[in-house]
C-alpha cells in the first residue's frame, strides 16, 4: 500500500486527517506512529474543530517540516520551508477551492449541535478526498 493509500486508510479506520496523514508519512522521518496520531490529534476539523486550515492540510505541512525543515535559526534557510509551503497550499487549494475546513465542508462544526448535525448528515465522508489529494501533492513534493 502506497502512503496516500495508507492514508485514506487510517483516515476510513477513524482518524482524523491531520493524524491520517502523519501516521502514514511520519515513520518514515523517524516517528513512531503513536506520537504521530498524538502530534496531530487536536489538527482535525480544522484544529479543534474551529475550521480553520484542513487537518490534512496541517498534517502535511508537518510531513514538509519532517522533510525539509533545517532546524535552523537562520532565517535564509527557513526561506525554503515557507516556499515549499506556500507551493503545496497553493496547490491544495486550486484543487479544492480553498485550504480551509469551512469552505471545504460548507457545515459550521464549531459547535456542539453543528457538530452533530454534520455527523447524522455524514459530512466527513468527503474529508477522504481531501486526504486523498493532500498526499498525492507530498508524494509529488517528496
Amino acid at each position: 500500500m502506497n502512503n496516500p493509500e495508507k492514508a485514506v486508510s487510517n483516515f476510513n479506520n477513524g482518524l482524523n486527517c491531520a493524524q491520517a496523514i502523519l501516521k502514514a508519512y511520519g515513520p518514515s522521518c523517524g516517528l513512531e506512529e503513536n506520537l504521530c496520531v498524538r502530534i496531530a490529534a487536536p489538527l482535525g476539523g480544522g484544529i479543534g474543530h474551529l475550521q480553520e486550515i484542513c487537518g490534512a492540510v496541517s498534517g502535511a505541512i508537518m510531513v514538509i517540516g519532517l522533510k525539509f525543515g533545517e532546524g535552523s535559526e537562520d532565517r535564509g534557510k527557513r526561506a525554503r520551508i515557507n516556499d515549499l509551503v506556500q507551493d503545496f497550499v497553493r496547490e491544495f487549494t486550486s484543487r479544492n477551492r480553498s485550504h480551509l475546513c469551512r469552505d471545504l465542508l460548507g457545515f459550521d462544526i464549531s459547535t456542539p449541535d453543528g457538530l452533530a448535525e454534520a455527523r447524522k448528515k455524514g459530512i466527513f465522508g468527503g474529508c477522504a478526498e481531501y486526504v486523498r489529494i493532500a498526499a498525492e501533492i507530498l508524494e509529488k513534493m517528496l
